[in-house]
């Protein structure tokens, strides 16, 4: 142990002590920080459940190959964090001993072979995501670079001792390997070897490798432990536990249902919460549960969610990677002066500490950070005290543009592409909830709406009485249910917009006349039937929801009264009336077996009951709905529709679930489009760009945007007078042969319904378990 061993090894130990001694304290601070948050007693298990998504989604990277051309890279550098580790405690032995390894290890030769591609694997990963991240640089143009609004500095110094890392991995094996120490095979160290016959044999040189590759980390550490908001380097830590305590246990992305509004850890019951007490949504950053908190500390910053995001896309606002980190800088720049005890009132009155206000005579300081003198903000950084100060959302110094809050269309694109599995439609809504409740503060246009659904029961304001208007004209009749639901299999939920919105009937009149002849014995509930209350949730009126929700299902049970879960089936033709009976009611105690028209309808076409006999020799394009594809992973059956019409389907590039909003959703479409272009315009260009003659969907809501973004184009000369918006269900009649006789069924085949209670006793199959869909395209956006 010469001179040189001495001084890097005296360097590294001592340097090492101090990063190591920040780091671990600043992780102790970080869990400190994150029970902030509100409880949360819903992800505590199960363990092995959770456990399992863990492991599958960072060990195989499930949701991280979402962009193929960035997974491999990112695979390797992350094992080479993990494992590679081992190599980084081994060098404080080799810079002091260059001949030192890890006991058994340094001779066995795999063990050589995977510290050799862990080494090679970080430099080659690390360099190619720098070159992703420059050929994805925000200064494209058209916010075309998801990187936009990130910290480009931080993720080159990430990346940078990434590399670093990595060559001192292989530095430290090559100079080991020049002077004969631990001789392995070539194939074992096939990077190593070669460059080591070209070093001098220098255990200086070992010591020197060594020394890079501990300062990388040393000065990492210190770094990061300076920084909690370097969600780029935190997210190495943050991740594994933001996955395990993801909000559905079953592995699934936080879609389909809401997270129900919670107070104190526990689901807030409506008619005894007291605004007083309770917490209705977030309307401060300490309102957020501490899951919330874990999701803006885990933030890496890739944009993947921004640049899925449809407002972002058309110039909104919005960017969910941006709102996440705004909400995260806030949130630490907060913190301590709420763990000094601090609380604001609904007036923004201090009511957490006591004392005297010392704020403005230390005003001075606020610039340059410092703890407040005297009086209730002694020892309070003056940051954190100005920017409790802050409102959580406000369009006067707010952290969060109303602008911003509103374009959400709570399409889940988001939340679909996210790697790390952050909840942002849920927070979304959450702030919403705020807003509506407690400061009646919301887009103009919601006023309408709301009346509209606590008066009349439907959006449109239309009258109960009206329900049964689009059965008019049809040359059968439609059973409407008068207190028994008899011997009808299904009841058919018509929908607000399938009832009283023109194009939403002709799809509805379409399924009734294909149930009609497929021989499927149904009944609608007419004047009974009222909203499903998704618009008023999504944009944040839970109150408004409950009441509408709650007496839906008292309604609903009545119907089915008497009859088993599995026999108490609803079919539904709007993807949000579908998402909110299949997810969102049970919690209020409506269990049913609901199912999308395209899947039920693609079942008779299956078994024969209903038989396409004049194909539509026409080329059409997919669109799917939100509601139907992301958030309930409907992709297959309506596309199988298509092609059992006899259509042509030429597929958007993008489509499943990287498929763009129709920009209805999350309420918007009783809200004003008022910035950037608008989202129904922009998704009928990209359907255009595939020159169909129609525009197929499966939502009422998705129909009426498209159909007024073709309007559009065609009074801009863009698109074709013959270009229109159909449901799949009007393409499949189409197709359908007619006969005078009420049912069309293949030869031999039961009669749906009738008594023969085989067929009856089967259980709908969920259309999407087989694949037929057209493959995404393997490039990345």
């Amino acid at each position: 142990m010469g001179a040189v061993q001495l001084t890097l090894g005296g360097i590294s130990v001592l340097l090492g002590i101090i990063a190591w001694g920040m780091f671990i304290a600043t992780v102790a601070r970080f869990v400190r920080v994150i029970r902030l948050g509100q409880p949360d007693g819903t992800r505590n298990g199960p363990f092995t459940a959770r456990l399992v998504t863990m492991v599958k989604e960072f060990a195989v990277h499930t949701r991280m190959a979402k962009f193929r051309q960035v997974a491999p890279w990112h695979w390797m550098v992350m094992w080479g964090f993990l494992i590679g580790s081992l190599a980084l405690f081994e060098a404080y032995g080799e810079v002091f001993v260059p001949t030192w390894g890890w006991p058994v290890l340094e001779d066995w030769a795999p063990w050589s072979l995977l510290m050799e591609l862990l080494g090679v694997g970080t430099v080659v990963g690390g360099v190619a995501l720098a070159i992703i991240r420059q050929l994805n640089h925000p200064r494209r143009a058209d916010r075309q670079s998801r990187f936009a609004g990130s910290n480009f500095k931080w993720a080159y110094f990430v990346e940078a001792v990434v590399i670093v890392e990595g060559v001192g991995i292989i530095g430290v094996r090559a100079a080991k390997a020049a002077m004969h120490v631990h001789e392995t095979p070539t194939w074992a160290a096939f990077v190593s070897n070669p460059v080591g016959w070209a070093l001098p044999s220098s255990a200086a040189l070992v010591s020197v490798f060594a020394f890079i590759k501990l300062m990388s980390a040393t000065v990492w550490l210190i770094v990061v432990a300076r920084t909690m908001t370097m969600g780029v380097a935190w997210h190495r830590f943050s991740a594994f536990f933001n996955i395990y305590f993801k909000r559905e246990a079953d592995g699934g992305v936080a879609l389909g249902k809401l997270k129900p509004m919670m107070s104190k850890g526990k689901v807030l019951d409506l008619e005894e919460a007291d605004p007083d007490e309770d917490t209705f949504g977030a309307g401060a950053i300490e309102d957020f549960s501490w899951k919330g908190w874990l999701d803006f500390s885990t933030c890496t910053e890739c944009g993947r969610c921004q640049s899925q995001c449809p407002a972002w896309n058309t110039g909104k606002p919005l960017s969910p990677k941006l709102l996440i980190t705004q909400l995260r800088d806030h949130a630490y720049a907060k913190a301590p002066y709420l763990m000094a005890g601090g609380k604001r009132d609904m007036a923004g009155d201090e009511v957490g500490l006591s004392g005297k206000d010392d704020t403005a005579a230390h005003g001075a300081s606020v610039e340059g950070g410092g703890g407040a003198g005297s009086g209730m903000y002694a020892g309070i950084d003056v940051l954190a005290i100005a920017e409790s100060q802050k409102a959580l959302v406000g369009d006067d110094g707010g952290v969060i543009d109303p602008d911003v809050l509103w374009s959400c269309t709570s399409c889940g694109a988001c939340v679909e592409q996210c790697p790390v599995d952050i909840e942002h439609v849920d927070h979304i809504v959450d702030m919403r909830r705020y807003q509506v409740m407690i400061e009646s503060s919301f887009p103009t246009e919601l006023n309408g709406m709301f009346k509209n659904l606590e008066n009349k029961g439907n959006p449109w304001g239309q009258n109960a009485k009206d329900r049964l208007q689009w059965t008019e004209d049809l040359d059968f009749e439609v059973p409407v249910f008068d207190g028994d639901l008899g011997d009808a299999e299904y009841l058919f939920w018509v929908g607000c917009a399938g009832a009283f919105e023109d194009r939403a009937k002709k799809t509805t009149r379409a399924v009734a006349e294909l149930l009609h002849i497929a021989g499927v014995k149904y009944t609608v509930l007419g004047s009974e039937e009222s909203c499903t209350g998704d618009p008023a949730r999504r944009a944040g009126n839970e109150f408004l929801f409950q009441m509408l929700a709650q007496q839906n299902v008292e309604v609903l049970n009545s119907v089915f009264e008497g009859r088993e879960r599995k026999a108490r089936k609803v079919v539904v033709t709007c993807a949000h009336c579908f998402n909110t009976l299949a997810n969102e009611y049970p919690e209020l105690g409506g269990q049913f077996d609901v199912v999308h028209h395209t899947q039920l309808l693609n079942r008779l076409v299956r078994e024969k009951y209903l038989t396409p006999v004049a194909p539509v020799a026409e080329d059409v394009t997919y669109h799917d709905p939100c509601y139907l594809g992301r958030h309930n992973k409907v992709y297959d059956a309506p596309r199988e529709l298509v092609g059992a019409s006899g259509a042509k389907l030429r597929e958007m590039p993008r489509h499943g679930d990287r498929s763009m909003c129709c920009g209805a959703g999350g309420a918007r479409m009783w809200m004003e489009e008022k910035i950037g272009k608008r989202i129904n315009v922009e998704r009928v260009d990209e359907a255009l760009g595939t020159a169909p003659s129609k525009i197929a969907t499966g939502c009422p809501f998705c129909r009426v945007m498209l159909t007024d973004g073709v309007t559009s184009r065609q009074s801009d000369g863009v698109a074709s007078e013959k270009v229109e918006v159909v449901d799949v269900a009007q393409l499949l009649l189409t197709a359908v042969k007619r006969k005078p006789e009420p049912t069309l069924v293949a030869a031999g085949a039961p009669a749906l319904g009738d008594s023969d209670a085989e067929l009856s006793e089967q259980p709908d199959v969920p259309t999407d378990e087989k694949p037929t869909g057209t493959p995404l395209p393997e490039g990345d956006d």
